[in-house]
């Protein structure tokens, strides 16, 4: 019966015609373009400045790194700068447990992640339905999978993998959890034309600084979210896909958003970041706007070497790989 209510939910949303809402986010029109070339950092804090209430529900030492499904959105754009950094860093300690989602076949790749590369046949294009179509096939896999939890990331993101596994333990996985950390500091707010009536609002985590979904949760997204139903929910309220994610979890699931704040996204100043919390942060992510880096400030090879400094961050927390300098 629950799966019937949502199935109906979302078919009169998707009815409803989005075309005629306004959406709003933080308080000004929201046109969901990807702004990453025109985000202006100095303007953005490091700091959490939107939800703060963590609710863990014990220890769940049960919880390992093999429990966990590991996702990475990527492109063919990327293949040969983004990706190379990750195999080389991060990847090198979660091999088992973290697949690539992308748009096209490259045997060298596929061969260096043990046939992890998944060629999704979604569009290389940024837009939001290509972006949903990988999204989709990421979900998929991973109830496939029959994994604990479900973490997404982009390929702009250095994951710390035993704090990824610490941060896990605290929450139970057969509970209904949304773990991330929002980009905005007002939720996603749906108006009616032509009143500009508010019909709801919802907090979304992300992408950008990646977000995980327990398995009880993820099981009862089945029903609007599996087998290609989330990008039919993508193109009914035409959001892109984290925001998607959002929207289902909150608004149709009505299940909140918690808030970790150490997931980091391109969209924060890096160089806030100490370099003794490194430690403790999940996620970490860069982005070059004009000729100017955001980059986390960490001593480590030359700049013209490791522009994105995730070479330097990976030696900091593991000095003991071979390219680290001794």
């Amino acid at each position: 019966m629950g799966g019937r209510r949502l199935i109906k939910a979302a078919a009169l949303l998707i009815v409803l015609g989005y075309s005629s809402l306004l959406v709003y986010q933080g308080g000004v029109n929201f046109n969901f373009q990807d702004t990453r070339a025109n985000v202006q950092v100095a303007e953005l804090s490091i700091e959490p400045v939107t939800k703060t209430n963590v609710y863990e529900s014990g220890q769940n030492r049960n919880i390992t790194l093999s429990d966990i499904f590991i996702s990475v959105k990527t492109t063919k754009h990327y293949q040969y700068t983004r990706l190379p950094i990750i195999l080389k860093t991060w990847f090198q300690l979660a091999k088992e447990q973290t697949w690539f989602f992308t748009d096209t076949d490259n045997r060298q790749h596929q061969d260096q992640t043990n046939g992890h590369m998944v060629n999704t046949n979604c569009s290389a294009s940024h837009q939001r339905k290509h972006l949903c179509c990988k999204m989709s096939v990421e979900y998929d896999r991973f109830l496939e999978s029959g994994k604990k939890w479900f973490c997404h990331f982009d390929d702009d993101n250095y994951v710390n993998i035993p704090q990824l596994v610490n941060v896990l333990q605290t929450y139970n996985h057969k509970e209904d959890w949304y773990l991330g950390r929002t980009s905005v500091y007002e939720p996603v707010k749906i108006f009616k034309k032509p009143t500009n009536k508010l019909m709801f609002s919802f907090w979304f985590a992300t992408g950008g600084a990646g977000f995980c979904i327990s398995r009880s949760l993820a099981l009862k997204m089945l029903p609007v979210a599996s087998g290609g139903r989330f990008i039919s929910i993508c193109e009914g309220i035409r959001l892109p896909d984290d925001v998607s994610v959002g929207f289902i979890i909150e608004h149709l699931m009505k299940k909140n958003l918690t808030l970790v704040p150490e997931f980091h996204s391109h969209l924060e100043q890096m160089k806030l970041l100490p370099p003794e919390t490194f430690r403790s942060q999940i996620s970490f992510s860069y982005s070059k706007i004009k000729d100017e880096w955001n980059v986390v400030n960490v001593p480590g090879f030359d700049t013209r070497y490791d522009p994105t400094r995730f070479l330097s961050l990976h030696c900091f927390l593991f000095p003991h790989f071979k390219f680290c300098p001794r």
